[in-house]
């Protein structure tokens, strides 16, 4: 996304200490189940958001657009419904969310967790600070789809979750990180039918996860090369979640995107 060297444009930044593994058992934890890919191998796109606002989207043969303006809850993409729709002509519109977890969020106060959410995680398996860390999860996902909706964003190929310490996460306990993450997963799983991926890159997800491995479809690796042919070495890399790499990102006046 045409906004950093290497990452999606975000707003804050959090000093990590080093990553604490820990396995984690969620109740309402949604398998994958979307398996198919939305992408056709060797194909190129690209992807928009907030600071491309006014600027013409190029050819290519798909486009992914950040519902969000860097940050979770209170930052949205004001021009999501002209980028969504100039996306859509290439006849393949992806979205990506920005995710991130703080203590102040788990706050049911209108503009953070929602009561629905809050309430759903009380059947999730885990600590008190893990059901709300799974709520704040829930309610990015629940807010995220109501403001695409909102902004005729409504038939995406695909979610992506953008997942970076840039944005703010937990230093201490890496498993309120992971929980955060299942709930948006569970959450995007019901309200669609189409592949769920992660956005990052092995070092962020390590540092974030501790290397956990997500129930989602896919990878999109932000690999800050400026060519097609270096950037697709990372294609034959296992993915950090453990699930496929579908799609590496690639920089140059814009951010270009390979499908693998």
């Amino acid at each position: 996304m045409h906004k950093r060297a290497t990452c999606l444009k975000v707003i804050r930044r959090l000093v990590f200490s080093a990553p604490i593994g820990a396995a984690i058992v969620v109740a309402l934890n949604a398998s994958a189940s979307a398996g198919f890919s939305a992408y056709v191998s060797g194909t190129t796109g690209y992807d928009y958001s907030y600071p491309q606002c006014g600027t013409a989207a190029p050819s290519a043969s798909f486009g992914v657009v950040g519902v969000n303006a860097g940050y979770p809850f209170t930052y949205y993409n004001s021009c999501l419904a002209a980028e969504y729709a100039a996306a859509a002509r290439t006849g393949n519109a992806a979205v990506y969310v920005n995710t991130g977890y703080d203590p102040t969020f788990t706050a049911i106060d209108g503009r953070h967790t929602t009561q629905s959410c809050a309430n759903t995680s009380a059947a999730v398996a885990g600590t008190q600070a893990q059901q709300a860390a799974w709520a704040v999860g829930c309610s990015e996902a629940q807010r995220d789809v109501a403001y695409a909706a909102a902004q005729s964003a409504t038939t995406p190929t695909a979610w992506w979750l953008d997942v970076e310490i840039a944005n703010s996460w937990s230093s201490s306990d890496l498993t309120l990180n992971t929980y955060t993450i299942q709930g948006l997963v569970a959450t995007l799983r019901q309200a669609t039918s189409v592949p769920v991926g992660v956005y990052s890159t092995p070092s962020q997800w390590t540092t974030i996860t501790g290397g956990y491995k997500a129930q989602v479809d896919a990878n999109w690796v932000a690999t800050g090369q400026r060519t097609a042919r270096r950037a697709q070495q990372s294609c034959s890399q296992a993915g950090f979640t453990g699930a496929k790499v579908w799609l590496v990102q690639y920089v140059a006046t814009y951010d270009h995107d390979l499908v693998c």
